[in-house]
């Protein structure tokens, strides 16, 4: 022996847990699409308000549905995985990866908060010019 112990996982746990991974993707973006089409209907009182809150919630849904389908991913190499250095490898570059989208999607928040702020602050200036 080589003292390396062997990263193996029988066939029929290997199938259930791929057949697991793809039912909970299928339900997943089954979910995905229905709170999309629930923020589409969404209706506000003013409507800049509801403009803004309405990109913003396209914005986040679309961040966690990017999220989540890198789970999957990763959820899929995982059991798909040969030996704990493929599992290392993989779950590595997700991190890698995950770190990444997140400092954008940060940036992105960020420019899309201030954006809404001043705009709201040009409409209370231009409301209280008027009265």
């Amino acid at each position: 022996m080589d003292g390396k112990n062997p990263y193996e996982v029988p066939t029929e746990m290997r199938e259930f847990a791929e057949k697991s991974v793809d039912q909970a993707r299928k339900a997943f973006d089954g979910f995905i699409g229905a709170a999309q089409k629930a923020v589409d209907g969404a209706h506000g009182s003013a409507e800049s308000a509801r403009v803004n809150v309405q990109d913003m919630t396209k914005k986040a849904m679309t961040y966690a549905e990017s999220n989540i389908a890198a789970a999957f991913d990763l959820a899929d190499k995982l059991v798909k995985s040969r030996d704990m250095n493929e599992v290392l490898q993989h779950q590595s570059e997700f991190l890698k990866a995950q770190v990444a989208a997140l400092q954008t999607q940060l940036k992105e928040v960020s420019a899309t908060v201030q954006d809404v702020a001043k705009k709201t602050a040009e409409t209370a200036a231009k409301a209280t010019k008027l009265k």
